[in-house]
């Protein structure tokens, strides 16, 4: 990233290249470099101007990805555009006079005026030139970046236009809440043009939630680990809805990760906490997952900040039934399911599995 790809130096070389022709053209064309010396002196300034060009556009590069300024809004980087632009042509037109001043290559002219007034003032007068070059340059690369980065965003459109169509025909077939699929995606399209980064990431744990539920028919069973991933991708989801509404703790025994647990059952009841408790609450709370192992049974939990209200209480909740009649078909009664208000401002729901079922 410091010394850039090599796209970048390829640009670079044409750009300045372009430069040295066209100023050779039009100063034979006019009869400026006719002699030896002429020619000599001409190399010699315009040796020194392109130096400085590379090092101080590079710099500016350097800045512009350090300051992360193309991941601001468009007005935002038209403002830094024209600052830095501003700042680094006269850095450019001071370090060009200078470098000239160092070397013997000022005009009789130029000569003159130092005479009566101080560097930094002439250098001042010479920024404008220095400010057209540095434009057009500012202008090509901020240009190529925002067509870079249209292109990826209509490319990322399409590929989720895509997934919303698939998701749309599989959303029957899921054990998920069909709102939360289309508020995630909702989530996502807002992600495109402000983050694509997150957008895509967004993408890959919807899509692994999505997975995991069509496939959650075909396994009775799935590790405690591969159950906590779904989630992890599940909370992080709902956390773009909820900002900092919404608080997430873990507290898992490691020993526990390699138990088996109904799939998609833990999803389920940390869905059911944000819906019927999170999303209650005007300042949101805490969603905190537990899992350990108390004697010879693997305790499952899921806290969340809420009051339990009364169908939630009796078990008829968005997927609580289904928890219920699940670990009956798995366990029979060895397996216990609970929900209960644990304390005025916090709800649990706790299963109990069965270490040894011999």
């Amino acid at each position: 990233m410091l010394f850039g790809k090599p796209r970048y130096w390829l640009f670079q070389g044409i750009g300045w290249g372009s430069f040295i022709l066209l100023h050779l053209f039009f100063n034979w064309s006019l009869g400026k470099i006719q002699t030896a010396d002429d020619r000599i002196l001409f190399f010699s300034k315009i040796g020194v101007f392109i130096v400085v060009g590379l090092t101080l556009t590079h710099f500016m590069r350097l800045l512009i990805i350090r300051l992360n300024l193309l991941q601001k809004k468009l007005e935002n980087q038209i403002l830094y555009f024209i600052l830095l632009t501003a700042i680094f042509s006269y850095a450019g037109a001071y370090s060009d006079f200078f470098l000239r001043q160092r070397f013997e290559l000022l005009s009789k002219n130029e000569r003159e005026l130092l005479t009566k007034n101080s560097p930094a003032l002439l250098a001042l007068n010479n920024s404008i030139s220095f400010f057209a070059y540095y434009f057009i340059w500012s202008a090509i690369y901020f240009m190529y970046h925002y067509i870079s980065k249209s292109r990826k965003q209509q490319l990322d459109t399409l590929r989720l236009e895509s997934m919303v169509k698939e998701l749309e025909l599989q959303t029957i077939k899921a054990h998920i809440n069909p709102h939360f699929i289309f508020n995630s995606l909702n989530s996502i399209r807002a992600l495109v043009d402000e983050n694509p980064q997150r957008a895509r990431k967004a993408v890959t744990e919807l899509s692994n939630i999505l997975r995991s539920s069509l496939q959650s028919d075909k396994m009775e069973t799935v590790t405690l680990e591969k159950e906590l991933n779904i989630v992890k991708d599940y909370l992080a989801l709902e956390n773009m809805r909820f900002e900092d509404r919404l608080k997430i703790e873990y507290q898992i025994d490691e020993d526990t990760l390699d138990q088996p647990v109904p799939p998609m059952m833990l999803q389920t009841l940390v869905e059911n906490a944000i819906k019927h408790g999170i999303s209650k609450q005007i300042s949101g709370g805490v969603v905190k997952v537990i899992s350990d192992f108390k004697g010879d049974y693997h305790e499952l939990a899921v806290q969340n900040t809420g009051l339990l209200n009364g169908y939630r209480s009796r078990g008829e909740g968005f997927g609580l039934s289904s928890t219920t009649n699940r670990l009956n078909l798995l366990y029979g009664d060895k397996a216990l399911f609970e929900i209960k208000q644990v304390t005025p401002s916090l709800v649990e729901a706790k299963v109990m599995i069965p270490v040894n079922l011999s």
